[in-house]
């Protein structure tokens, strides 16, 4: 039994290989959830934020983040992007990368940021590399590095660097978030309409690494233009395919979250059809409601 998915010399097929350390990692935040959520549920059965459903309502937005961590890793989608499918490799980064993350700090209770902003020297950490063009960067850095040929087809030819291409999207993934939907810190002087123009300035490199995909002339990857042959696409379509889901199902959740805010906030300063008093917005303003 192999522990994390890699590139393979065999042959595709369909029988169920899971991996175990992908089980285990799923298990671990799965029970440090339920370790978290026991504290939580004294102020989740009066209520939170007035709405006595809000606690339930985080902990299927977390369960939900799980899910697609795993589905992403292990068997099938983790097998075929690990050596066979640079568009399973493309969903990979976009469930473990994007879709993951938000759902996963969305649905963590409150008393866990309760508890982060009452530790001076974690909150400082945080604070820094969340910081809007900190983490803008960090998230961008991270997808130019995991997105370049040598490092794809050196990583991914091993457990252990395939590995840390999943890690790294994961980390990146939870600081670009981070800012937007988390409480803590606060951050009065990135309102609203700074965090859509944030989620739509990170649209602008994975945009143009999703050309270089869709009309290069060659592959641009060996461990997949090498791989054993699936019989579904030539390796030209699959990076093609990739390229299409890096521009197009990236956009669609930068664009999804960006209405999410855009109509809060109208909402907010449009209660009754006319524009409200002039003032700075609240500051745990954003996805969370």
């Amino acid at each position: 039994m192999r522990w994390w998915c890699s590139a393979q010399t065999v042959a595709w097929d369909w029988t169920w290989r899971p991996y175990l350390g992908v089980w285990i990692l799923v298990l671990l935040m799965a029970a440090a959830y339920v370790w978290i959520s026991r504290t939580d549920r004294a102020a989740a059965r009066g209520g939170v934020d007035g709405r006595p459903e809000s606690s339930h309502r985080r902990g299927w937005l977390f369960w939900l983040g799980l899910f697609l961590f795993w589905l992403a890793l292990d068997w099938p989608v983790g097998a075929l992007g690990g050596g066979y499918l640079a568009s399973a490799h493309m969903l990979q980064f976009l469930l473990v990368g994007l879709v993951a993350p938000i759902l996963l700090e969305l649905g963590l209770p409150t008393s866990f940021y309760d508890r982060l902003a009452r530790r001076p020297l974690a909150l400082r950490v945080v604070r820094f590399v969340t910081q809007p063009l900190m983490a803008l960067a960090i998230f961008n850095a991270v997808l130019v590095i995991t997105h370049h040929p040598r490092i794809v087809d050196t990583w991914m030819s091993t457990q252990l660097g395939s590995f840390g291409i999943d890690a790294l999207w994961f980390l990146a993934g939870v600081i670009f978030w981070w800012p937007v939907v988390c409480p803590v810190p606060e951050r009065p002087r990135f309102p609203d309409l700074a965090r859509m123009g944030y989620l739509f300035g990170n649209t602008i490199i994975a945009g143009f690494l999703a050309l270089i995909l869709v009309f290069a002339e060659l592959p641009v990857y060996g461990v997949y233009e090498l791989a054993p042959p699936t019989g579904w696409l030539t390796s030209r379509e699959d990076q093609q395919i990739a390229g299409i889901l890096m521009k197009v199902g990236g956009a669609a959740i930068m664009w999804t979250v960006m209405s999410v805010i855009f109509f809060r906030w109208y909402g907010r300063e449009n209660p009754d059809g006319e524009v409200a008093s002039a003032g700075p917005p609240p500051s745990h303003a954003g996805v969370r409601g």
